[in-house]
């Protein structure tokens, strides 16, 4: 389960790599960049989903 934690902390940093090529793509061309929105905003959704999936192992592992 180490591994998860750590590919869980990769969605953040791919979530701010997105976040900040948007936003460096907005202030050079002015142009919004929608697909690396959508890309942090999945990635986001990722970390939390998965978060609460690891959560949820946990517990029960720990139940038994």
């Amino acid at each position: 389960m180490k591994y998860s934690k750590i590919f869980l902390y990769a969605y953040l940093a791919f979530a701010i790599l997105f976040i900040y090529d948007a936003i460096t793509k907005y202030m050079a061309n002015g142009e919004i960049a929608y697909p690396s929105i959508f890309l942090a905003a999945t990635a986001v959704f990722m970390f939390f989903f998965r978060r609460k999936f690891r959560k949820k192992y946990d517990n029960r592992n720990n139940s038994e």
